[in-house]
This record gives C-alpha cells, sequence and structure tokens, in this order.
C-alpha cells in the first residue's frame, strides 16, 4: 500500500511562492509517475503538474511557467514550486503517484490516478 504525505500548504499574499512536498513510501520514486492535482471550492479537481517515470513533465496551462515539479530520488520525495501565485490558485493541492502517466493509447492522462495524498491547503490573498 502506497502512502503519500503532503506539507508545505499555508497562507501567502498574491506574488509570493509555496513549495509542496509530497514524501511517497514506495521502493524508488523514479519508477513512478508523480503528480500534483488541486480542488478549489465548488471546483472539480484538476491535474497541475506531473513528472514522468523517465522525466518529461506535463503542466496545466495556467500554471505553466509559474509552478515547476521535481522530485529528490534519494528521499523519496517530490515537490511542486509556486510561484507568482494569485487567488485563482487557491484550493487543496494534493500529490498522487501512478505506475504509468499514459493512458492506453500512449498519451499523457490526468484520469485514473492509484494514490492519493490527503491534501495541504494553500491560499492566496
Amino acid at each position: 500500500h502506497v502512502q503519500l504525505v503532503e506539507s508545505g500548504g499555508g497562507s501567502v499574499q498574491v506574488g509570493g511562492s509555496l513549495r509542496l512536498s509530497c514524501v511517497a513510501s514506495v521502493d524508488t520514486i523514479g519508477r513512478y509517475c508523480m503528480g500534483w492535482f488541486r480542488q478549489a471550492p465548488g471546483k472539480e479537481r484538476e491535474g497541475v503538474a506531473a513528472i514522468d517515470s523517465d522525466g518529461p513533465t506535463f503542466y496545466e496551462d495556467s500554471v505553466k511557467g509559474r509552478f515547476t515539479i521535481s522530485r529528490d530520488s534519494a528521499k523519496n520525495t517530490f515537490y511542486l514550486k509556486a510561484n507568482n501565485l494569485n487567488p485563482d490558485d487557491t484550493a487543496r493541492y494534493y500529490c498522487a503517484v501512478d505506475p504509468t502517466c499514459e493512458d492506453d493509447s500512449g498519451q499523457f492522462s490526468w484520469d485514473d490516478w492509484v494514490y492519493w495524498g490527503q491534501g495541504t491547503q494553500v491560499t492566496v490573498s
């Protein structure tokens, strides 16, 4: 059973930055697809950023150029660095892990991720 524990959320002013962390209880995080999702009140959960096992990264359009996903295999931890935050980024952020970033057609997909953390709140005001 994979456990994911997020940290690093909090309240930040507009234009500020945060770094979210997710520690994964897997053998080697480099074997998995790792991602960050968020859900704002009254909205559906959406994918934010992901990093595939062989390195490619994927970003939701509204965060491109502002958010960066990375991983530290030695610590079994992956991160989301969020810069230039704005109120639309306010949400509960979840880390997730899946054996693969691709769907059955071989394309990247935000759907059907298997393992999830409990989430960490980010509030921008």
